[in-house]
């Protein structure tokens, strides 16, 4: 228990001074500091990596699996680079999101920030079910996998459309929630007025962006669980993925138009952890071969991207079928 406490205390202290300290007054995030922040993220997590050895090689706590220290450390490190890289297409539909709000970049920040709080309860929520059912249920990891391929199929063959937020369910439902203004009010979700408590666009952004992630959890979760069904394990690797999406967002945004054969990357992930997991009662794969399929996959899908962009009209044609 002292390891879970402490692990959800270490997150606490670094939203502290995320929300506190570095970003304390709302700006405007440049590339140069966005890159920063994404290293320094990405270094927590690949740090933690020599964490989870320790821990499980020194038995501090509770390993059902009866892993090793360094079996422990290879399956947290191939569920961090999953979820990190199911995120990409996150980060593109946020990017949409915040441009159909008229958010400006300048209080963004602030928007994303409550969105990895609210992630990172709904995510513990989800994963406990899901450790659950698959303990409960053998048979489960057949429909976890089954469901990973209907999506890898599902964006390998749906054509690309314009997503409006404002024409969601989401959105409407929210409206008849609260009394709704159009006008930013600097970084306030809420604003009294005539004592009324009134919703800004920013709070209507924090709402869908909070459902899409949970409908986006609906992918990566089952693929983290096709790695490890450890709970510990499942939920560092997943929460320290969604700490660094905020500043991955701003990193990569601008760049995504650049990558756009990455999405067939995803495909190939999720694809083969579909596999995985329904011939997991048959076939063992050793875990570094997990970590290959996703780095070659991504490494694949950004070199083609550099080497045969796609022209303005293939990417019309796309969008226009």
């Amino acid at each position: 228990m002292i390891v879970w406490i402490s692990f959800i205390v270490l997150v606490t202290i670094f939203l502290g001074l995320d929300l506190f300290v570095f970003n304390r007054n709302a700006h405007v995030i440049s590339t140069k500091e966005a890159s920063k922040f994404t290293a320094l993220w990405v270094g927590i997590a690949l740090a933690f990596t020599a964490v989870i050895y320790f821990i499980y090689d020194a038995g501090y706590l509770a390993n059902p699996d009866q892993l090793s220290g360094a079996d422990a450390a290879l399956k947290y490190l191939t569920g961090y680079l999953i979820e990190l890289s199911l995120s990409i297409d996150n980060i593109f539909v946020i990017a949409v999101i915040f441009k159909s709000f008229s958010i400006s970049t300048k209080y963004q920040h602030r928007v994303l920030f409550w969105g990895i709080v609210g992630a990172l309860v709904f995510r513990a929520l989800m994963i406990l079910f899901g450790i659950a059912l698959i303990n409960e249920i053998s048979w489960m990891t057949y429909i976890f996998g089954g469901f990973l391929l209907y999506t890898a199929y599902s964006m390998l063959s749906s054509k690309e459309e314009e997503f409006d937020p404002k024409t969601s369910k989401i959105y409407k439902f929210a409206k008849k929630l609260f009394p709704v203004t159009d006008r930013i009010e600097g970084q306030q979700l809420f604003i009294k007025k005539m004592g009324k408590r009134i919703a800004t666009p920013l709070f209507l952004a924090l709402v869908v962006i909070e459902i899409t992630d949970i409908l986006f959890a609906l992918d990566s979760i089952p693929a983290i669980l096709a790695i490890t069904k450890d709970p510990f394990l499942v939920f560092s690797s997943n929460i320290l993925a969604i700490m660094g999406l905020r500043s991955m967002y701003f990193f990569l945004s601008n760049l995504l138009d650049k990558f756009q054969y990455i999405h067939y990357s995803l495909v190939a992930i999720l694809a083969f952890v579909g596999l995985k997991m329904l011939s997991v009662h048959y076939i063992h794969l050793p875990e570094w071969i997990s970590l290959v399929v996703i780095f070659v996959s991504l490494l694949v899908g950004a070199l083609f991207s550099i080497y045969y962009p796609a022209t303005p009209q293939e990417k019309k044609n796309k969008k226009n079928p």
